[in-house]
């Protein structure tokens, strides 16, 4: 190499006496960065500076990098192709995505590119994030991670040398709370640095150490894992078709929701008084449950459904056996508002939901949670069964907490690229790639129908069935495909699927033997299978 561009805005990187000293000239050509490409004018010094420097030495190599190598870098190095040596934009963008994947990775970058030397029109869309990065959208920095306006010129400063500090949590403008319900009172909170307390307390709660959503993820259930019925106690309950929330409670007016995008919103209006003084409002207290929308009179009524407390009052209930965490939510979370309800402290007609504990029930109530009276008595659907064990509670992918859903059902949240595709000899037809993880090779494709274009670039749930995947819906409350580990048990279970006669037969036998492992099966599961309180008739107009 006979010479290194550098397009950083700090010296943070690259130390121009260690490059110097190897003989490698070096020079500086500062772009901004922070979602601004590089200008006509950058780009033309760019190009002259690389022409001059093979004119001169045209056997030496020339290296260009900024902070991660994609995005600016790519855009240069794409620039320079397309006037230089006269490639087509698409070809260039290809090529540099093709030698350093993904390529480049921000679309309004893309864009810019197209509309220099093409048409904006034909722009690419922006492929998937690298695993490492969790931001498309830089916030208020760059993507060296400097403050806009505070450029550093001195080196890292002691949070970024700071061992063991997570990567930027990305912010997600323009989240919905609940998708085709407005429920008031409930505003999506964007303020730093509020948000990343909030964020960062509940990581810290659940005990994650990564960034993002820390809430436990079930698993797909399989022939193999179901056999851990057999091996460790569980609970069961229904599978709710809701939208997945943990709520931080940090005084009077600190009620916040966290989504799967790790959202954050802000609930006005909802109490949560402290059992032993009842004028006391809880505080460090973080649930697990999901947001559904229940069917009263036609009218849709949203409710907050809490299955698991992590901590309460700062106390770790979370590592608590299961059995005791639900006990934890209905006396120390529902109760004390039932007391306030009552002597007319609290007035629900002016909450923005209704907040109820979920029950689970013993595994052996599974039959007659999908077949008896019990799903026409909830106002909402049901798809399928949670198993829980009754262990501490896990953040974070849990192989043990086993979701089934009739095959079916079984699901895979893929982005979806609509893409061009053919060969030497073929016709060029329209495909739906279908992409998991931070993977640069699609895991499948389906058809492209008109319908089915609207959603290029977008999370969709597809099922499979007749050998090919089929759309369900877009899933608006995430952001990310899911990762490569879960679509393929998901793949498995469809594969080697667990139909709900295979369910009942397993349980069954783990009734039989279930003496020897002192777990007494109910000669009457109805007996203990108490669905929540029928819905009454809202005081109060729907949301």
């Amino acid at each position: 190499m006979g010479l290194l561009v550098d397009l950083t805005n700090t010296t943070r990187f690259y130390d121009r006496n260690e490059i110097e000293k190897e003989g490698v000239k070096y020079v500086k050509l500062q772009c901004k960065g922070h979602g601004e490409s590089p200008s006509a004018e950058t780009t033309a010094m760019f190009i002259r500076l690389c022409e001059n420097f093979m004119e001169k030495t045209p056997t030496e190599l020339i290296g260009v990098h900024c902070t991660h190598g994609f995005n600016r870098t790519g855009f240069l190095i794409c620039a320079y192709l397309v006037e230089k040596l006269d490639w087509s934009v698409e070809a260039a963008v290809a090529a540099f995505a093709q030698a350093r994947a993904p390529g480049i990775y921000k679309g309004d970058y893309l864009k810019e590119l197209f509309r220099r030397y093409g048409d904006v029109e034909d722009a690419p869309a922006a492929p998937v994030l690298p695993e490492w990065c969790f931001d498309d959208d830089d916030g208020d920095q760059d993507d060296d991670g400097n403050v806009i306006g505070q450029e550093s010129q001195s080196g890292p400063s002691s949070s970024e040398s700071a061992p063991g500090k997570r990567r930027k949590e990305r912010l997600k403008f323009g989240a919905i709370f609940v998708e085709g319900v407005t429920v008031k009172g409930v505003t999506q909170l964007t303020t730093q640095p509020k948000l990343a307390e909030i964020q960062r307390k509940c990581q810290e709660f659940a005990e994650w150490e990564k960034s993002g959503f820390p809430g436990a993820q079930p698993v797909s259930m399989d022939r193999r894992n179901l056999r851990f019925l057999e091996q460790n106690p569980y609970k069961v309950s229904w599978k709710a078709d809701g939208t997945r929330y943990m709520m931080l409670i940090n005084g009077k007016n600190e009620v916040h929701m966290i989504d799967r995008d790790n959202s954050v919103f802000h609930i006005a209006n909802l109490e949560f008084p402290f059992r032993k003084d009842l004028r006391v409002h809880l505080a460090n207290t973080l649930l697990d449950g999901e947001m559904i929308i229940d069917k009263v009179n036609g009218q849709p009524v949203p409710r907050y459904l809490i299955y698991d407390i992590i901590k309460f009052n700062g106390q770790p209930v979370g590592q608590c056996d299961f059995n005791i965490r639900l006990l934890c939510i209905e006396k120390e979370i529902i109760s004390p508002r039932m007391e306030k309800m009552k002597t007319g402290q609290i007035d629900k007609t002016k909450e923005p939901f209704s907040v109820r504990n979920k029950p689970f029930f013993d595994i052996h109530a599974a039959r007659k949670l999908l077949e008896g009276s019990f799903t026409s008595q909830v106002s909402h659907e049901v798809d399928g069964l949670i198993f829980q064990p009754c262990g501490k509670y896990k953040a974070g992918r849990c192989d043990d907490i086993l979701k089934w859903k009739p095959p079916s059902l079984n699901s895979v949240d893929f982005r979806l690229k609509i893409t061009k595709v053919g060969g030497e000899g073929l016709l060029p037809q329209t495909v739906g790639l279908l992409y998991v993880g931070s993977r640069d090779m699609p895991f499948a494709q389906m058809k492209a129908s008109k319908e089915l274009k609207q959603y290029d670039n977008k999370i969709i749930e597809c099922s499979f069935n007749n050998n090919t995947w089929v759309f369900m819906r877009q899933r608006v409350d995430k952001s990310f495909p899911n990762s490569y580990d879960t679509a393929m048990a998901v793949c498995n279970s469809i594969q080697y699927p667990v139909t709900k006669e295979n369910l009942y037969e397993f349980l069954d036998r783990c009734a039989l033997g279930a003496q020897g492992q002192n777990r007494k099966r109910p000669s009457d599961p109805d007996t203990e299978l108490m669905p929540p309180p029928a819905p009454k008739r809202p005081n109060r107009a729907a949301p």
